[in-house]
């Protein structure tokens, strides 16, 4: 597979409410379910008034489409990057699959993801 990191740092919050949310800002995903609300965006946008917070992520992506029919396409990834003892947060979006990391453990992400044959558009040390 092809991956993309996305250049902004990212945050991941628990929200009481999505007042002061700027939905129309790129990388922002919000989840909700039946017991919390959830925030994951560029640090720079992350409101103030959370009910927790984690900085320092980094967001990468599979390049392109994917059709619902691929299957294992998370397994694999993950996989990779469990070998490799390096934790992950994992979000969907309906056109493809996004992966966070650690700041600080990005470059062993991406190696490890190069051993398991996938490629990159862009290398961490390069363009984030």
């Amino acid at each position: 597979m092809t991956l993309e990191w996305i250049p902004a740092p990212m945050t991941v919050c628990q929200l009481k409410s999505i007042a002061g949310v700027d939905i129309d800002r790129p990388w922002t995903f919000i989840s909700r379910t039946d017991s919390e609300l959830s925030l994951c965006c560029p640090t720079a946008d992350a409101p103030d008034d959370t009910l927790s917070r984690e900085d320092g992520w980094r967001m990468f992506r599979v390049a392109g489409q994917m059709p619902f029919t691929l299957t294992g396409v998370m397994a694999r990834l993950s996989g990779a990057l469990a070998r490799a003892s390096v934790p992950l947060y994992a979000l969907s979006t309906y056109d493809t699959d996004y992966i966070m990391v650690k700041a600080d453990q990005a470059a062993r992400a991406e190696a490890a993801l190069i051993a398991d044959g996938h490629t990159w558009l862009g290398r961490v040390t390069g363009t984030v």
